[in-house]
Parts: structure tokens; C-alpha cells; sequence
């Protein structure tokens, strides 16, 4: 991966939740949160 695009991606993410916290009150990362925690205990029950 090239800076150039590391970059790019990493502005993408910002904006996605920036535009969550202008528009939809900021709840993405607590649901984003929330999917990666049911995840890890997914994978941790196959394990």
C-alpha cells in the first residue's frame, strides 16, 4: 500500500464519521463498537 492511498483511506474514514457526528448524532462507533464486541465473542465461542 502506498502512502497515497493510506492516506486517502484514512480521510474516508474521518469523513464517514464526521459526517455521523453532523448528521446522525455521533452513534456509529458505539454501534460499531458494539458489532466488534458480539464478533470477538463469536470467534472466541469457535475457538
Amino acid at each position: 500500500m502506498t502512502n497515497r492511498i493510506a492516506i486517502v483511506l484514512a480521510l474516508l474514514v474521518v469523513a464517514v464519521f464526521a459526517v455521523d457526528a453532523y448528521a446522525f448524532g455521533g452513534t456509529l462507533p458505539v454501534f460499531l463498537g458494539r458489532k466488534m464486541l458480539n464478533l470477538l465473542t463469536w470467534l472466541a465461542f469457535w475457538r
